[in-house]
């Protein structure tokens, strides 16, 4: 069952966009005793908090994946990202692979491609020195959706960015809306912001990246050498990625 007024959160009154930072949320859907919200401003469309797992229930979903860094199948999957990345990054750049979970598949992929790569997680690399420098390029993939506090997480990232840096994300675009209820990825409890392309097009525009979209599901953004007033943090703000 799924309606546009039930589940953990009834509340019509317009919410805070965690992604944006914009009064702008309105309620879009309930289903399976779960709330969403669309937002105006950016068109991310995001669970009400209420209904977040507890961080204890998030990591034991974790434990459960099943992504080894020598999976054939898996570094395929990885390599959507990898592959136009490739073509971005001059010889000698280091990376941080932000969120690399339990297998760092992707760090070590492109340690073999010849790039030095550091690596964090709150749950299962969480030493945050790896927090404490700037990088060439940062990877991010199948992580954006977990975000509890995305905005916060995204000025860490645009800070932990060299000018010229290139940040490479992969989630799956929420693209319709008749089709959100019975999603594969909405359906992932730990899932709570599902970003349309247009979601990230609004995020480049705010901290002034060049965006690309090389294919479905994958943006990379190229910061500028200038960084605009857009609330900056220090690279340590808000380490937890929730």
């Amino acid at each position: 069952m799924h309606s546009h007024a039930t589940g953990c959160s009834a509340d019509k009154e317009a919410r805070w966009c965690p992604v944006c930072e914009t009064a702008s949320l309105s309620p879009f859907l309930a289903v399976e005793g779960k709330t969403y919200h669309r937002c105006a401003s950016c068109e991310a469309t995001v669970m009400a908090p209420e209904c977040y797992l507890s961080q204890e229930e998030e990591r034991a979903v974790y434990q459960l994946h099943d992504n080894q860094p020598d999976d054939a199948g898996y570094r395929r999957f990885l390599s959507k990202l990898v592959d136009p990345l490739l073509g971005q990054l001059p010889a000698g750049a280091t990376g941080l692979d932000f969120g690399c979970g339990p297998g760092p598949a992707l760090a070590q992929m492109l340690e073999q491609a010849g790039f030095p790569m550091a690596v964090y997680d709150p749950f299962f690399a969480p030493d945050t020195s790896a927090l404490e420098r700037q990088y060439d390029f940062i990877t991010c993939t199948e992580v954006v959706e977990h975000l509890h506090r995305p905005a916060d997480v995204f000025r860490q990232l645009n800070g932990l960015l060299k000018p010229d840096g290139w940040l490479a994300i992969m989630t799956c675009f929420q693209t319709d809306d008749d089709r959100f209820a019975n999603w594969h990825y909405r359906r992932d409890p730990t899932h709570v912001v599902f970003y349309r392309e247009q979601t990230f097009a609004w995020l480049a525009e705010r901290f002034g990246w060049q965006l690309k979209v090389p294919r479905k599901d994958v943006v990379i953004c190229r910061k500028g050498q200038a960084v605009p007033a857009v609330g900056r943090s220090s690279p340590k703000r808000s380490a937890n990625l929730r």
